[in-house]
């Protein structure tokens, strides 16, 4: 009955089903037919959102609507034009270095194309840029949200898996940072071959001073955060609050551009995201216990320790199942339905639990670029007003860095866990 559900969920989705009805159909048929209390359904649903870890999720979401909203991802993308402007691709380095920035902050790819993405995008069309390559450049640096402190992907990952959320975080920086340099050269040999417009000059040390005193809030947040968490100060979710506080504080009272309006539609955003994210977490909490009961996990981790137990093999299987999975399912389903399937066996054979989130919540975020469901692409395409085929070509110089650092996740354990370590002793 286990591989049924499953089947019958693969088929809804491929039939059109929102992801939602695909996952809970199936599984209410199975109560049905088991003769389980219906008041199961209800339990099951209400014991899966009743995470204090979860609570972060809406919090980071409140964060990236308010900074949108308050004119916080203006400064962030006036300093980092003073500071990389002048390097060859102008507004395209721009575009990657702001997004490391906001990343810290919004936790979210989604949330960064459609709060600086759509600023940059606007900028690099009047200044001469191709829609499709500035489109590209946001799609691409937007990858950093995700795998950068504070990410929503990682939280729901440590949820699901009960692994430090503090120590998925802390892993995630030094991944962020070395692809963003890779992002960045890119966009160097593009613009260089290519002659693309950039800044006139190069910034005086006033100018510097000038743009990154309004950004400093905003840049200091991911470390108070980050160092909050590592010194025991306060808990992931805890971190999320005071985030918000912070956004909130620093908008009124430093910025001064904080409204009752931009409160409220902040709120009004966040519930909508929040909503469509915690449904999917409920329904598939159903569908993994009904894997469970079953038996799935089991039968899965035999049949996959039967084709090797090198953990870099099981590592190697585990990227292409995501990858795939990420071409079709959002992050937050990907991670519900397949983490319990495939982390134990993996586990099992000796990766590292932390590593193996790093590398899942990287393969997903590639899979929102690659098509046919990349919701990346088409948030994308419908800002920078070009097609999904015009968008695709302008990409593939990007899957190179990209997909250079999933391989350096994947053969270099150590690269991923030396900075939770450093931070551990």
């Amino acid at each position: 009955m286990g591989f049924a559900v499953v089947i019958a969920f693969l088929a809804l989705f491929m039939l059109g089903f929102p992801v939602v009805y695909a996952i809970l159909l199936p599984s209410i048929a199975y109560v049905l037919i088991e003769g389980l209390p219906l008041g199961l359904l209800a339990q099951r649903i209400t014991y899966a959102l009743d995470s204090f870890p979860l609570v972060a999720v809406p919090l980071f979401i409140f964060v990236g609507n308010l900074m949108n909203l308050s004119g916080i991802t203006d400064r962030i993308f006036r300093f980092a034009f003073t500071l990389v402007g002048r390097i060859p691709g102008g507004l395209a380095q721009v575009n990657v270095f702001g997004s490391l920035i906001f990343s810290g902050m919004s936790g979210a790819a989604l949330a960064d194309i459609g709060g600086l993405g759509r600023i940059e995008i606007d900028a690099m069309k009047k200044r001469g840029f191709d829609p499709s390559f500035a489109g590209a450049v946001t799609a691409a640096s937007a990858t950093l949200g995700p795998i950068f402190p504070p990410s929503i992907p990682l939280i729901v990952y440590g949820s699901v898996t009960s692994v430090s959320i503090v120590q998925l975080l802390v892993a995630g920086i030094m991944p962020a940072l070395v692809c963003t340099l890779m992002l960045m050269l890119t966009v160097l040999i593009v613009a260089i071959r290519h002659n693309h417009p950039r800044a006139d000059h190069w910034p005086t040390p006033g100018q510097v001073l000038r743009d990154f005193l309004p950004a400093l809030p905003a840049i200091v947040a991911p470390a108070l955060m980050i160092a909050g968490m590592t010194f025991g100060a306060f808990t992931p979710t805890e971190a999320a609050a005071m985030t918000a506080v912070y956004v909130i504080v620093i908008s009124a009272v430093v910025y001064r551009e904080l409204s009752v309006e931009h409160l409220w539609n902040s709120a009004l955003l966040t519930a909508r995201s929040s909503s469509a994210i915690l449904i999917i977490v409920a329904a598939a909490a159903l569908f993994g216990w009904i894997l469970a009961v079953e038996q799935v996990p089991q039968t899965f981790a035999a049949a996959l320790l039967t084709l090797s137990k090198d953990p870099l093999v099981l590592l190697i299987i585990a990227n292409l199942v995501f990858f795939i999975a990420g071409m079709f399912l959002d992050s937050t389903t990907a991670t519900l339905l397949l983490v319990p399937i495939i982390a134990p066996p993996l586990v099992l054979a000796g990766v590292n639990p932390v590593q193996l989130g790093i590398v899942t919540i990287f393969n997903l975020m590639i899979g929102l670029l690659t098509p046919p469901m990349g919701l990346s692409l088409f948030l994308v395409s419908d800002i920078a007003k070009v097609s999904i085929r015009q968008l695709l070509r302008a990409l593939l110089p990007f899957y190179i860095p990209l997909l250079s650092t999933l391989a350096i996740l994947t053969f270099a354990k150590d690269f991923t866990l030396w900075l939770p370590r450093l931070i551990a002793q």
